[in-house]
This record gives C-alpha cells, sequence and structure tokens, in this order.
C-alpha cells in the first residue's frame, strides 16, 4: 500500500513579484496567515521565505522570519521548512542567515548551479507596482544561480550537522541527482533524505513527464530505499505533474511560490484554495495525506520543540 502522501506548500516564493498577484502574501502577517490556512488545507510541510513588508522585494533579514515563524508555530503543527534559496542575487550567507538563526526542522538546499531564467515575465506585465520588479526579473537574463559544492558543504555542515537541521533538497536537473549522490558518498548527507525534483523553470529541466519519469528512476538507481521524493512544476504544470507523483507513489508541492493559478487564466486567491484542489484530486485517487507528525517520522526530523522560534 502507498504511503500517505506529503504535501509540501510554498507559500510565497522569491520569484513572482507584488505585480503579478494581488494575492501573494507579502507582509509577515499575510505569510503567517497563508501558512496557517494551507497547514489547515492539510500541507504538513510550509517552505517559507520572507519579503521586505513594504514594497515585497525578497528579504533574507532574521528579524523579519521572526516576525512570522513563532505565530505560525503556534497555531498549527505543520513543519516549518525555511528556505536557504532566498532571492536571486543574494549571497550564500544571506540566504543562510534566517535559518541560521531559527534553525528548523527542514530548511530547503538547492543541489546544483543554474541558469534561473525570469525576465520572460517582463513581456506580460507593462504596469508595474514597485520599481523594483522589473530590473530584478530582466537581471536573469545574464544571472546564474551560484550553488557550487563548496557552499552547498558549508550549508550541510553549518546547518545540517551543527543544528540538526534536515533538507529539502531541490534537484533543478539530472546533475544534481549526482551532485547529491556525491555527499551522500560522502557521508555529508545521511538517510532518510527528501528529495525535490523541479521542473518547468528556464534554465533548468522542461516540464515534461518523460522528464520527471527518468529522474525519478535515476534518483532509485542512487539511492534506492534511502529518500523520500516529491515533485514541484512551475505554472500550468502544477497540478498535473502533482497528481502524476502522487500516482507514482512520491509527494508533491503546491503554493504561490511556483504557480500563482488555481484554473487555466484564474489567479489563486490562497494557498490554501491550491492545497484543498490538489488533496481532493489525491483523495479522488484513493490516496491519503500525510499529517505533520507521519511526516516528521518518515523525514527523521528533529521536532518542533527543537527550533530556536
Amino acid at each position: 500500500m502507498s504511503k500517505p502522501v506529503i504535501i509540501t506548500c510554498a507559500a510565497t516564493g522569491g520569484i513572482h513579484t507584488p505585480t503579478m498577484s494581488p494575492h501573494l502574501p507579502i507582509t509577515p502577517e499575510e505569510i503567517a496567515e497563508a501558512a496557517i490556512g494551507a497547514a489547515e488545507a492539510g500541507a504538513s510541510i510550509i517552505h517559507l521565505h520572507a519579503r521586505r513588508p513594504e514594497n515585497g522585494r525578497p528579504d533574507y533579514r532574521p528579524e523579519t522570519f521572526m516576525q512570522f515563524l513563532p505565530v505560525i508555530k503556534e497555531r498549527c503543527n505543520a513543519v516549518i521548512n525555511v528556505s536557504t534559496g532566498g532571492g536571486l542575487g543574494m549571497s550564500i550567507d544571506e540566504r543562510l542567515a534566517a535559518a541560521l538563526h531559527a534553525s528548523p526542522e527542514m530548511a530547503s538546499l538547492n543541489m546544483g548551479s543554474l541558469n534561473f531564467g525570469l525576465f520572460p515575465l517582463v513581456e506580460k506585465y507593462s504596469d508595474w507596482k514597485y520599481d523594483w520588479e522589473k530590473e530584478f526579473l530582466e537581471m536573469t537574463r545574464d544571472f546564474i544561480f551560484p550553488n557550487t559544492f563548496k557552499t552547498i558543504e558549508y550549508a550541510l555542515r553549518n546547518l545540517g550537522d551543527e543544528h540538526g537541521t534536515r533538507f529539502e533538497f531541490e534537484c533543478y536537473d539530472l546533475g544534481h541527482l549526482y551532485n547529491l549522490a556525491h555527499f551522500v558518498d560522502r557521508g555529508l548527507i545521511k538517510p532518510p533524505f527528501f528529495v525535490q525534483l523541479i521542473f518547468g523553470i528556464l534554465g533548468g529541466a522542461g516540464a515534461d513527464i518523460d522528464n520527471l519519469t527518468h529522474m525519478h528512476s535515476t534518483a532509485q538507481k542512487l539511492f534506492g530505499d534511502s529518500f523520500e521524493w516529491s515533485v514541484l512544476a512551475a505554472g500550468r504544470h502544477q497540478m498535473p505533474f502533482g497528481t502524476t507523483a502522487a500516482a507514482l507513489g512520491g509527494n508533491l508541492r503546491v503554493g504561490l511560490e511556483d504557480s500563482l493559478y488555481i484554473g487555466k487564466g484564474e489567479l489563486a486567491t490562497s494557498n490554501a484554495q491550491q492545497v484543498t484542489k490538489i488533496r481532493n484530486i489525491i483523495e479522488s485517487l484513493g490516496f491519503d495525506v500525510a499529517t505533520p507528525d507521519q511526516t516528521r517520522e518518515r523525514l527523521a526530523l528533529k521536532g518542533s520543540a527543537n527550533v530556536n522560534f
């Protein structure tokens, strides 16, 4: 029998900008409410970025995270996952700052460098709510999102070993799985580990189901039964890829970080709306949805009592 499906919800991210949707959580209060709503709808992991409340720009400062992390922890039982992806253009120290301060149960960790092209989004909008948005997107024409072996090891040792934080290993392409295997072989990553297969970002693996099945089979060859796997796909591919992952015995991620929409041409009004939709699909297929405590047990997390918020 298949294990219950772990739903991760990425509530706001650092990709979309305020012009693109009035429903994108910006302030600490909005991010907290979005996370709690997603947890109540069935997400057992909440993947979190911060934004500057005055203009929605991605924000790495621990003091911003600390305005919503304790609120979320107090009001729901979900696993809180602090992103170390931050916002494009941040240094590795900036990207790790909040997680090192908060010592969460989980944190995301990108497993390789890649071109990260957001610039096509510029063509979709003419009037911008804030001055920083267009420039932020345009700069990705000539930008590499750096995740070197040195910086990955730095995060594993300083956040993983020192804090007992476990990771959502984000793999945007086939080579990232082999980078992950390198650290597993060296003993720096120990099972059970959580692999997030990512599709549809310009510069990474395309949103093609053949790519999903190939990356999944490659992960099985590399890691055997020592890992849990999940899938996220950008934009309109979000729900189909999540459904396919569940059907294949995996887990999935939704949220406004990955897609602003709930259907064709229809903006999602909340993260909870996306979680509810995918949960209904999963349950209609005969699968159960994992609770936060089931997720903690499967991923060998340290527990919410052992975080610094």
